[in-house]
């Protein structure tokens, strides 16, 4: 036991009679007299040795007189045993004759003299007891040897004198240790109630904060206030991104034995000091919370100026960052949510707003752009006709329109494997390339396929410059939009093949006769002329009654495909009824007309099996006329047909109004 631990009980003694001595004398005591009751007592004789020891020696070297100086001193404990600096008499020969001396002195409670001779010369041996001030205990034998002359002319009045002193040095060591120990002490909880109440003006200002960042900020300047000259870094796992200097990405790999590594895989404070006492310090201090550990604190000081309460107080301070780091983590993530539902909200209202598919792709590409905040974003969308993904939507205009392989690349990756794909750092993806990431010098990407009525329809991809720019909630976010996209498109897709079944004749494949009206209805408010084509196969009956009304649909279907390829692709071929097909043929004269029905003529005679003919009849409307109607026109086209077929069949007949129009039209 210290001699701190050993006179520590005495504080609250001590405050106590202060207290009394402010209650009894009023404003006129002396603040500092209780120090003059201090005392020690018989438990504490045991710990008493060094502080006697070193009493001893400021005592020789301040309090004896020149005189007595040369005279020999030794001090004893309160057993008689030897206490240093008394080696040279516990070595000497009259080790026994002074022991007993002290053994006399501590019975007797009273001085004791002896006299010896040594070499011829008569010394006396003094053992002076010494006190303790309230129960006069001896604590301590000061021990004296002086010429035998000296101690008969007043040398014995002179030690007794010595030995008071000697009481008075000790005492005033007795109360600087006591005191020394109530500064500690005061000193200390000065400094635990300063760390206290700034650790609660940190806590106050942490939960105040419910931004991640702030939170991250005000604990690096607090600690940073907290001590200067540290060096301190605070390392973030990889799903958070800071702008702050000192806010770095926590590495893959640690080196071994490393103090921040042990912090964040143990999760708790990690210490490290060198063995030189002027060296460093290194501190690991998890930032953590009820649901892992985010980061790690690494703190390099002085060893100088770090002190046991530091690592309490910085582990307090690390612990409620960390609380409030996730609690402003999990207020951010709640908001995140609802900006994420919000979103999805509002992408899918505008993907319900068309059923047309290229406005769906845009509109898609629009939102994923500012929502995730993309460098470029790029949807590929298989094409049967063309037989590869093609580029649908992409700011990068290059790849615009660009059919790619269904198989290569990151983007035929996610197609032919149907599962979404994440890359933080483009250029450490070994073996894996990307015709978007090239040609843009991105570095993140995130992709998921794009999935239409339960089967992959092509892929959509986010890019970034930065690496390590999208976050697994990124990730996963994407993949939900997807399937919001995805439905929409399955939604147009059915539209368009439902708009187009209620629009196409089942057997032949052309329009039906309905679309063509309003096709003809549309052109006429725009166009400045037109012609119509009705097509009749002859003799239709007689062939169904030959071969069979299978062989007959057979036989039409054959007709109304070489009708398709007859035409350009803006021109509209539609089954009238029966065995009566039209082509309506937008902006073209009667006599280009004319030349579609012989081409029409010539194959249908030439490519059937079994051969059969068909009679056309033509009709044209001028912006120059009188207004046309729909059902004028298809009357006009259905009487030239009639005529063909008065007139021997398998042949093209215009219709009279159109031949008399066309020889008063100068520029016909």
């Amino acid at each position: 036991m210290s001699e701190q631990e050993a006179y520590g009980h005495k504080d609250r003694d001590s405050r106590m009679l202060l207290q009394d001595m402010r209650q009894s004398g009023g404003e006129d005591v002396d603040p500092a007299a209780w120090l003059k009751e201090t005392d020690i007592v018989s438990h504490d004789f045991p710990y008493a040795a060094s502080l006697i020891a070193e009493s001893f020696r400021e005592w020789q070297g301040q309090g004896v007189p020149s005189f007595a100086k040369a005279w020999s001193w030794c001090v004893l404990n309160y057993e008689g045993d030897w206490i240093e600096p008394g080696s040279e008499f516990r070595q000497g020969r009259w080790r026994a004759e002074w022991e007993e001396a002290a053994g006399i002195c501590l019975q007797t409670g009273g001085m004791y003299a002896a006299e010896v001779l040594e070499e011829g010369q008569a010394y006396s041996i003094l053992a002076l007891p010494v006190f303790t001030r309230g129960h006069r205990e001896i604590f301590a034998v000061l021990g004296c040897r002086m010429p035998a002359e000296q101690y008969e002319s007043g040398g014995k009045h002179t030690a007794e004198a010595m030995s008071m002193h000697f009481q008075t040095c000790f005492y005033h060591r007795f109360e600087h240790v006591f005191v020394s120990d109530l500064a500690g002490i005061h000193l200390h909880a000065e400094r635990e109630g300063s760390r206290r109440s700034l650790l609660f003006q940190i806590v106050q200002r942490m939960h105040d904060n419910i931004d991640v960042d702030a939170v991250l900020t005000e604990v690096i300047d607090s600690i940073a206030a907290m001590y200067p000259g540290a060096r301190l870094d605070l390392f973030m796992s990889q799903d958070h991104r800071s702008t702050h200097p000192q806010v770095k990405p926590l590495p893959l790999t640690w080196a071994g034995n490393d103090v921040c590594d042990r912090a964040f895989k143990d999760g708790r404070v990690t210490l490290h000091a060198g063995r030189d006492e002027n060296g460093t310090v290194e501190v690991g201090l998890p930032l953590g919370g009820k649901q892992g550990v985010y980061g790690v604190f690494h703190m390099i000081m002085d060893k100088a100026s770090f002190h046991e309460l530091d690592l309490s107080f910085l582990t307090m301070v690390a612990d409620t960052a960390g609380t409030a780091f996730e609690n402003a983590k999990l207020y951010e993530r709640s908001n995140q949510l609802i900006r994420e539902l919000r979103m999805s909200n509002e992408l899918t209202q505008r993907l319900n707003q068309s059923l047309r598919l290229g406005d769906i792709f845009q509109f898609a590409f629009e939102e994923l752009l500012a929502m995730f905040e993309a460098d470029y974003c790029c949807i590929l969308h298989k094409n049967e006709e063309r037989g590869g993904l093609e580029v649908i939507a992409c700011n990068y205009l290059p790849l615009l329109g660009e059919i790619l392989d269904g198989s290569q690349g990151l983007g035929g990756k996610v197609y032919a494997t149907g599962e979404p794909l994440l890359v933080s750092d483009y250029k450490y993806a070994a073996g894996q390339t990307s015709t978007l990431m090239d040609a843009t010098g991105s570095q993140s990407l995130i992709a998921t396929p794009l999935n239409v009525g339960g089967e992959v329809r092509g892929a959509i991809m986010l890019a970034h410059k930065q690496a390590h720019f999208f976050s697994y909630d990124s990730y996963r976010l994407l993949q939900a939009m997807a399937g919001h996209i995805g439905l929409a498109v399955g939604n147009a897709r059915l539209h368009a093949e439902v708009h187009r079944l209620a629009n196409r004749d089942t057997l032949t494949g052309l329009f039906a006769r309905h679309y063509l009206d309003e096709e003809i209805k549309q052109r006429q408010s725009s166009d400045f002329c037109g012609t119509l084509i009705v097509v009749d196969i002859d003799q239709f009956k007689m062939v169904n009654d030959t071969y069979g009304h299978q062989k007959g649909d057979k036989i039409l279907k054959q007709v109304s495909d070489i009708v398709k390829t007859s035409i350009r692709q803006g021109d509209v071929a539609a089954r009238w009824g029966g065995e009566e097909l039209a082509v309506y043929l937008p902006q073209l004269g009667v006599q280009q007309a004319v030349f579609v029905g012989e081409r029409i003529r010539k194959r249908v005679m030439g490519e059937t099996e079994p051969r059969v003919t068909v009679s056309c009849g033509v009709a044209e409307w001028s912006w120059t006329d009188d207004r046309v109607s729909v059902e004028s026109l298809f009357y006009r086209a259905d009487m030239a047909l009639y005529e063909a077929k008065n007139n021997g069949r398998n042949q093209v007949v215009i219709d009279n109004k159109t031949v008399e129009n066309n020889s008063k039209n100068p520029w016909a």
